[in-house]
């Protein structure tokens, strides 16, 4: 017997009926005849090791476990979309679009918004490479394992082709359900809504997890389709059809803006019947070549908008106001709500803003309320029911002292603030923000061990964080901390050290600092010496940097306790340098637009991504006329022969580094 040629065989055929099942909701063999043949398989690979191939149909049902998710640059940014809310924002996008590309009549692709978790998938001459999460946009983690056992997504396509395409991994309404009612007979949290549930299951560690979890996914962009000669996304839609991907069959190809109003109105009215969670509809120009005229945003697409449906609205009683304090001091009355679900999450509290809010609503204790979630996100009370009240409701009045530490709050309209440098709760909420993921990500240090570490005296500010190996034998003390969970934290805090400067001055929580100024700040000045000494008048030379902020910055510096915080930092260890790329305009690279194919002996191609873009060159994913060079490591495909076809510039790895040292 011909072993290898049977398991290529059995491969082939289970991948046919793989696709038959999950994509097309067919099948031509009986459950039984499959489950045999994917025995016979299983048997066959096992006695044949040397045969192993990680796209086989045999690794769809997991057993990979994880220390962690590596991280992953895409080749591309991963961008978010711009929203419309209502038909005059989608009438404004229309305009916007017509009045650059010079038509009276755009062609839209219009598509259901799947609420999941977005996933780039990498194939390289028609197999699966790697699949990547969203993470920031530019990098996110590497969650391949968990994505081959999604039993709809291809590992081996019809065409030996190469390119990254992108969609939604996302939990049917029914599995969803169904994981619910086994996670309550064991005890274990529900899963708030599908999106939850999805997110969680691509992130488990071991594997089998998320192939127990029944999930599926939609592909709805192609990257780069000029490459492929595709000149329309409705036709690139088709092509990843035809490839094997499951692609969304409510998928409308509408002439103008008032047709996708139409269909987007019919949508609306069947939305909660559809076996999958959506939050809107998303609208693409179909022309694919005007993309790069249209242009894009820092984080969005000018050719794409996202329309989003309105906000449930739920009613529901308000039981209290509470009052929390921010880490700048600011404090914020909040309502605490009679349980109840909005759009899949249960909402039991809401922000209510500042005291002029709560007045504007003529709010009161015990009113009913309706509430909603904003932007589909964050739980928000819209207005109270008077014609429900009983004569025992009590009027809100505002506190006069901050409700930790009882220092009288100032008001600078319309918000109140403790102004107590000292305020415990100020000190709790900079902690939180300190190991937060957009700041020193430290995980396992989330808001509730935070609250427990303070509590207990373990913490108080954040150069505490860094003497928690040296009070192991306190952390054990405390109920629920086991010698694992614990080893976990103090790796991750030992880890944070080696974050880039970026990641430490949002980390600081510097007034009108987020995470994007703080990036620039990093980028210009290199060492946080360099910006602790920066003065107002060089600040304000930077982009993004007004006047509030650059005297912020120079404000926070010239604090003695932030100094003496600083010092200690560095006397444990913290990296106070930007790691990131320095972008050179004076380069052979910089301008151009260069694709890495193959396997290279001295970096990883991420590495050389990240290389090359910090010397100024554009990396891209696939190849096109517009490609500037190509670098072609052992192996390379298609890539390279496609480039040779258009005689693009081809640097080998040597010639490649002999350039870089050069630049």
């Amino acid at each position: 017997m011909d072993y290898k040629a049977r398991i290529l065989y059995l491969r082939k055929v289970l991948d046919q009926y793989n696709y038959e099942y999950y994509v097309l909701n067919s099948s031509s063999i009986s459950d039984a005849e499959y489950d045999s043949l994917m025995q016979e398989l299983i048997a066959l690979e096992k006695d044949h090791p040397e045969l192993f191939d990680k796209t086989s149909p045999s690794q769809r049902v997991g057993g990979f476990v994880a220390s962690e998710f590596n991280k992953i640059t895409h080749q591309s940014m991963m961008l978010s979309l711009a929203n419309a809310f209502n038909n005059d924002d989608l009438r404004d996008f229309d305009r916007r679009v017509r009045s650059v590309i010079k038509k009276d009549v755009i062609d839209y692709v219009v598509e259901l918004k799947i609420d999941g978790l977005a996933i780039s998938l990498q194939y390289e001459d028609g197999t699966l490479s790697y699949a990547a999460t969203r993470g920031d946009g530019e990098i996110g983690e590497d969650v391949t394992s968990n994505i081959i056992t999604i039993k709809s997504i291809p590992l081996n396509l019809k065409e030996n082709v190469s390119f990254e395409v992108r969609g939604e991994v996302f939990m049917p309404k029914k599995s969803w359900e169904e994981l619910n009612a086994l996670r309550e007979e064991t005890g274990e949290a529900l899963f708030a809504n599908p999106r939850n549930a999805a997110a969680g299951s691509i992130r488990q560690l071991d594997s089998k997890i998320a192939a127990n979890r029944k999930l599926d996914a939609f592909w709805y962009f192609l990257v780069d389709p000029l490459a492929l000669n595709i000149k329309t996304h409705f036709a690139a839609l088709n092509y990843l059809r035809y490839l094997g991907f499951k692609v969304n069959n409510r998928i409308k190809l509408c002439k103008g803006m008032e047709e996708v109003i139409t269909y987007i109105e019919l949508i609306s009215e069947k939305r909660h019947d559809f076996p999958y969670e959506i939050d809107g509809i998303v609208i693409k120009v179909n022309d694919v070549t005007t993309y790069n005229e249209l242009g894009y945003t820092a984080k969005t697409p000018r050719w794409a908008t996202a329309y989003k449906f309105p906000p449930e609205e739920v009613e529901t009683v308000l039981e209290d106001i509470f009052f929390t304090v921010g880490r700048t001091g600011k404090i914020t009355p909040n309502a605490k709500l009679t349980p109840v679900f909005v759009a899949g999450s249960k909402i039991q509290n809401a922000t209510l803003h500042n005291a002029a809010f709560i007045i504007d609503r003529n709010l009161k204790i015990g009113d009913h309320v309706f509430i909603r979630k904003a932007g589909d996100i964050i739980p928000e009370v819209l207005r109270p029911v008077p014609e429900k009240r009983k004569g025992t409701e009590k009027d809100f009045v505002m506190i006069d002292n901050c409700p930790v530490c009882l220092e009288p709050l100032t008001f600078k309209d319309p918000l109140h603030f403790c102004l107590n440098a000292n305020c415990p709760a100020r000190y709790e909420e900079g902690l939180i923000h300190f190991a937060s993921r957009g700041a020193m990500d430290i995980e396992g240090l989330g808001e509730r061990i935070v609250e427990i570490l303070f509590s207990q005296n373990l913490i108080k500010n954040i150069a505490d964080i860094y003497t928690l190996h040296i009070k192991r034998d306190e952390l054990m003390q405390i109920e629920g901390f086991g010698e694992k969970s614990i080893d976990n934290l103090l790796n991750a805090i030992e880890k944070s050290k080696e974050k880039s400067l970026e990641k430490l001055i949002f980390g600081l929580g510097i007034k009108e600092l987020g995470a994007k100024t703080s990036k620039i700040l990093a980028e210009k000045f290199l060492t946080l010496d360099a910006l602790s000494n920066a003065t107002e008048e060089e600040l304000l030379t930077i982009r993004d940097i007004g006047p509030v902020a650059a005297s912020s910055i120079v404000s926070f510096f010239a604090n003695e306790q932030n100094v003496a915080l600083i010092e200690k930092l560095k006397a444990f260890g913290l990296n106070t340098e930007y790691l990131g790329p320095v972008v050179k305009d004076d380069t052979y690279f910089f301008g151009k637009t260069v694709v890495i194919t193959g396997k290279f002996e001295k970096y990883t191609r991420e590495e050389l991504t990240a290389l090359l873009e910090s010397l100024g060159a554009k990396v891209s994913g696939s190849v096109s006329r517009k490609t500037s060079l190509v670098v072609a490591g052992e192996d390379a495909g298609s890539k390279l022969i496609k480039a040779q076809e258009f005689n693009i510039a081809i640097l080998n790895e040597e010639q490649l580094l002999k350039l870089i040292n050069e630049a």
